[in-house]
């Protein structure tokens, strides 16, 4: 899992540790928080420090409310914050004197220790995570328990924080609250994440963790990006020169004459510390093949709604919906937690009839929907069993292949075949339901929160593959920047029943909402006698650019030009695999990486501060 990785993490900083599933990425957590001892190195926090992790999996000896789980996380101080609001909804219930009487030594308790302050925390965490403080914490469904986790991470306050995915199962609001709850409290974070809007917000350096090893990538997530592809692309350059060199050495040692013995002993003894130099690398994981099987096509119209309303007892979920969804749409469903995504989707396939309005549907409709197929996981079962219930040849794409061939698209070699689905990742777990998904025919896809877990490799594929793809899409998603990418429109559950249609993505339809202070305009009024003009302000002096500033600006665009192809040559220079030998040679890359980037920065200021000026002028 790791091979003499370093890392390091200083206070205040954001730190986003990427990879692959399976890659190690919650194993380096467990070490960090002291849960698994390194077999080999050392891991040395500062006296004192704690750490809090999210994981992944929610532990099961965990009981009381909801408001107890969350406090349980601040010590002593959390444990009678939780008996306090205990206490007081017996006596909101109850009204005992017993309870009353309680409740008034544990508000003493608490003023003696100062833990107001706690309490205000606890419940603003709770708010923005749209928690329920007095709900049983053992009948939440299991989003709403990692939820309950993840607010109990927020307010220990620690001096380290890991968080493992912590967007899964969070709304839009709730995500953008946390953005700003971490960069405002200036949090030390070490974080697991695929929402790239995320990681562009949050993060102040971006760490990877490939075959065993960590690497510093700086901050930049597309810079990351190009320059991780130069580096797999200079490392499959040399492996292949390497390759090479022993098929060279092979055919040059067998063809030597006998005579010079000793010379063919040397010789195969460099051949063989290089046939073990080479065994020894550690080959980079495949790529997820991702292929949809498309049905028929489904007729031009696939669902229509006139005037549809629908609620749960006085509730409305659905209130006087029009829409129709020709073929071919690729529709976004956007809302916060609770709202009814998942019964709007419902009420679109039929699955629920609606009290109000009707609902008609297209004509050879093949529907696949990807959160029913999360029910048919049995844990128990083999990821084998798990594709074609125990069947060995699988369907895809007018062809029989063996089912083990099919996963080893979706990265599950031959002997994590026998594997049970409970010991997989949350990750591979998601791959898996692909996997499942992708052996029907279908011309109609649904998809509720497909990227949960899965690494941001997968996530770009499971985008082409969705752009590609011919049918109609429903996806019901909070990550903003796969919307973005994927969506040409989007149904927003607004409240109370409204459901507003836009055309594009999450960031198109934030342009077109209604802003919430927005007002009808104010009714015409009679005319009134026009009040006398105002005397003229007196126009400000324009300024105009000295000769200086002149022959200035004249030269910034190559001083500029100048700076950026020194930049680009550094990057391709940290490309190269050889140079990551040299720790000075890197830091010292870095260092005037970090100083071109600023004097861009100053330059590209400059340069627009003399071009307004001229323009001005």
């Amino acid at each position: 899992m790791l091979d003499h990785a370093d890392l390091w993490i200083e206070r205040g900083e954001r730190v986003c540790l990427l990879g692959r599933n399976g890659a190690g990425k919650s194993t380096l957590m467990q070490l960090l928080d002291g849960s698994l001892a390194p077999d080999a190195g050392e891991v040395v926090r500062q006296t004192g420090a704690t750490v809090a992790r999210l994981e992944q999996e929610v532990p099961d000896a965990i009981a009381g409310s909801t408001f107890d789980v969350v406090a349980a996380g601040l010590g002593e101080a959390g444990r009678l914050l939780a008996r306090y609001h205990d206490a007081t909804v017996r006596v909101a219930h109850e009204g005992s004197e017993r309870a009353l009487k309680e409740m008034e030594r544990l508000h003493h308790a608490l003023d003696t220790a100062g833990a107001w302050e706690i309490q205000s925390r606890v419940d603003t965490v709770l708010l923005h995570l749209g928690l329920d403080p007095d709900a049983a914490f053992a009948s939440l469904s299991g989003g709403r328990k990692r939820q309950a986790m993840l607010a109990r991470a927020l307010v220990r306050d620690p001096d380290v924080l890991l968080l493992d995915e912590p967007t899964n199962h969070l709304d839009v609001d709730a995500i953008e609250w946390m953005e700003e709850f971490l960069i405002s409290r200036s949090v030390t974070l070490l974080f697991v994440t695929h929402d790239r809007a995320f990681l562009r917000r949050v993060a102040t350096r971006i760490v990877e963790l490939d075959r065993g090893q960590l690497a510093d990538w700086g901050a930049d997530y597309d810079a990351y990006l190009e320059r991780k592809d130069a580096a797999l692309a200079a490392e499959a350059r040399e492996r292949e020169e390497f390759d090479k060199r022993i098929a060279r050495e092979t055919v040059r040692l067998r063809s030597s004459i006998t005579a010079r013995r000793t010379l063919n002993e040397g010789r195969a003894r460099a051949l063989d510390a290089m046939r073990r130099e080479r065994a020894a690398w550690r080959e980079r994981a495949g790529t997820v093949k991702l292929q949809a099987v498309e049905a028929e096509r489904s007729g031009r119209m696939v669902v229509e709604a006139r005037h549809v309303g629908f609620a749960h007892g006085a509730r409305p979920i659905v209130r006087d919906l029009t829409t129709t969804i020709m073929r071919g749409d690729r529709v976004g469903l956007i809302g916060p937690n609770g709202s009814g995504k998942t019964t709007l989707i419902r009420l679109l396939l039929g699955e629920l009839a609606p009290d109000a309005g009707t609902i008609r549907h297209g004509t050879g409709l093949e529907i696949a929907y990807f959160d029913q197929l999360r029910d048919q996981l049995d844990p128990d079962r083999s990821v084998f069993d798990s594709i074609a219930d125990g069947a060995e040849w699988v369907k895809v794409g007018g062809e029989q292949r063996h089912v083990h061939g099919y996963l080893q698209d979706f990265l599950f070699p031959p002997e994590r075949a026998r594997t049970p689905v409970r010991a997989l990742s949350g990750g591979e777990r998601n791959r898996l339901l692909l996997a499942r998904l992708f052996t029907r025919a279908f011309n109609v896809l649904v998809l509720d929160e497909p990227t949960n877990d899965l690494d941001i490799e997968t996530l770009d594929l499971l985008e082409q593959l969705l752009l590609d793809f011919e049918g109609t899409l429903l996806l019901v998603s909070h990550d903003r920047e796969f919307l973005d990418h994927v969506v040409t429109s989007t149904l927003v559950l607004e409240g109370d029943g409204r459901i507003g249609e836009y055309a594009g993505g999450y960031t198109d339809w934030l342009r077109q909402r209604p802003a919430p202070d927005e007002t009808p305009a104010p009714a015409a009024r009679k005319p009134v006698a026009a009040a006398a003009p105002a005397p003229a302000a007196k126009q400000e002096r324009k300024r105009k650019l000295s000769f200086k500033e002149t022959h200035e600006l004249a030269a910034l665009p190559d001083r500029i030009d100048t700076c950026e192809r020194e930049r680009e040559a550094l990057y391709a220079t940290l490309a190269d695999p050889a140079l990551l030998r040299d720790g000075a040679a890197v830091a010292d890359a870095k260092a005037r990486l970090a100083a071109l980037d600023a004097e861009v920065e100053a330059l590209t200021a400059r340069w627009e501060e003399l071009e307004t000026i001229a323009a001005q002028a």
